[in-house]
């Protein structure tokens, strides 16, 4: 570690990681250049994705500040969602080594197309008509008595988004935040506004988790993850201003360019290209 040019590896990695930091803040994914970024700078695997993981917090940490101050994240829910995002990304992260990746990798490819197409025909749903449990409030008029189910349901599935998006987290990293976004729209009918402010708090605590458990381990290089962090750290705020500030007409975009990048790098991974 000693023998890498310090000033040359911060010339690699702080652009990257400012406008991973940029990206993840609106969509998710930005763990897709920040990670390749600190490879390219020529850290070894486990020694980048520690660093990774220490400086991408605090940019997470800063995004989710952002939204929460615009109103648009749902804190209750966000915080099940984290508490729930602990343990799975501890227990991801535990057995990494243990679980060939390349079996999620393959069904990650024909998820990532499928969801695309899901949100191109999902359209702007008018977010009127969802009630907080993530029901439309027409369905719950005509059945006020499964208000109590409803309300079940949405927590369970809360839950459940938390546990197993952080548990993919510990195991593999990029595209967390992406698919956070997607679960909370697709799932509990939030719009993508909100989808974004609540997978800010759930990746922070997934990134918590995992980056304790490099740290103790001694894979994180502190010396570079302080600068990477103040980049990520600036990408995050102003990305997730641009978001609070137009809405779907950024995350929409961005979103769907995130999820073709995940496609494209899931699929070269497996032909060995990358």
């Amino acid at each position: 570690m000693n023998s890498l040019p310090f000033l040359h590896t911060l010339l690699i990695v702080c652009p990257l990681v400012f406008l991973a930091g940029f990206i993840d803040s609106i969509a998710g994914g930005g763990g897709v250049i920040s990670l390749p970024a600190y490879l390219a700078a020529g850290l070894p695997p486990h020694l980048a994705a520690g660093t990774n993981k220490c400086s991408a917090m605090f940019g997470t940490s800063v995004a989710a500040v952002r939204y929460r101050m615009g109103g648009h994240m749902r804190a209750r829910e966000a915080a099940l969602a984290a508490a729930m995002a602990l343990p799975g990304a501890w227990l991801g992260t535990r057995i990494a080594l243990a679980l060939d990746p390349d079996v999620l990798r393959g069904a990650m490819l024909v998820v990532i197309p499928l969801v695309a197409v899901f949100m191109a025909l999902r359209g702007r749903k008018n977010a009127g008509e969802i009630s907080t449990e993530g029901i439309p409030d027409r369905y719950l008029a005509r059945h006020p008595d499964r208000r109590r189910t409803a309300r079940a349901i949405g927590v369970s599935l809360t839950a459940a988004i938390g546990f197993g998006i952080g548990l993919y987290d510990g195991l593999i990293g990029p595209g967390t935040g992406t698919f956070l976004i997607l679960a909370f729209g697709a799932f509990l009918g939030r719009t993508l506004v909100v989808s974004s402010g609540n997978a800010k708090l759930v990746n922070l605590a997934s990134n918590v988790a995992s980056g304790i458990l490099f740290f103790l381990s001694g894979k994180v290089w502190i010396a570079l993850a302080i600068p990477a962090a103040c980049c990520t750290i600036a990408g995050g705020w102003l990305g997730s201003h641009l978001a609070v500030k137009n809405g779907a007409k950024v995350i929409r975009p961005v979103l769907f360019v995130v999820l073709a990048i995940l496609f494209a790098k899931i699929a070269l991974d497996l032909l060995g290209i990358l």
